[in-house]
């Protein structure tokens, strides 16, 4: 009867949804970058696996086409790898040269794994130490307020991570939650109540309101139940 290996690995650090992000600092294409430069601003931070390979430079080629969309969002982008800061500069002149895009926001380099440890982004065990496609959406505030983390071999979806964005800011500014595959211009949710009589408020709704629990409305209405904040909503 076969067993399944038991491996002792350092213990890596626990990310958690709703607290600070990790502080970081280094070298970047466009000099110092710290964590602290995008306080105020949303940040979508993201980590490839490596400098010149084909699938990151789809993905740098997408973030830098959608740029303007995430600026409009006060939404700043970072990128991070492994390679050091030279390879970077070496690497935007080629996506330049080749691609005719011009990589507008700044690469950090990471070549001790610090920031990468730091997100849990390295497992002791992988053989090529450093191969990771992680994102993390930072608010204003510092918070950490989700994470995507992809193999190696597939890339992402700049289309998703600007849904997600756009579904996060909604949620903060109106107090909604929102469905499977929702975008702006629909409805979204009225967070679940959380006592008897906030779910006897809803028995003489009609429209939107399918059952005590799912109430959907319209983005441009205000909350009707009264804003329970989005971090204690019921899902």
């Amino acid at each position: 009867m076969s067993t399944i290996p038991q491996h002792q690995d350092e213990q890596m650090p626990l990310l958690r949804l709703n607290a600070p992000a990790p502080y970081f600092e280094g070298h970047s294409t466009q000099g110092r970058v710290r964590l602290s430069d995008f306080a105020g601003k949303w940040l979508v931070f993201f980590a490839y696996p490596a400098d010149f390979t084909p699938v990151c430079a789809s993905e740098l080629v997408g973030f830098e086409h959608h740029a303007d969309q995430f600026a409009a969002l006060e939404c700043r982008l970072l990128g991070l790898s492994v390679d050091s800061v030279y390879s970077h500069l070496a690497w935007c002149e080629s996506l330049r040269e080749h691609f005719g895009v011009s990589i507008d926001f700044p690469i950090m380099e990471d070549v001790s794994l610090q920031i990468s440890r730091r997100y849990g982004m390295v497992h002791p065990r992988d053989q090529g130490e450093g191969d990771v496609r992680a994102l993390f959406v930072i608010d204003p505030r510092g918070i950490l307020r989700a994470m995507l983390y992809y193999p190696a071999s597939t890339g992402r979806s700049v289309n998703e991570v600007l849904r997600l964005l756009q579904a996060l800011q909604t949620s903060d500014r109106q107090h909604l939650v929102t469905p499977e595959g929702w975008v702006p211009g629909e409805e979204a949710i009225e967070p679940a109540p959380q006592t008897l009589a906030a779910t006897e408020a809803r028995s003489g709704l009609n429209y939107g309101c399918v059952d005590w629990y799912p109430y959907m409305r319209s983005v441009s209405e205000g909350p009707k139940f009264g804003g329970s904040g989005v971090s204690n909503a019921k899902l």
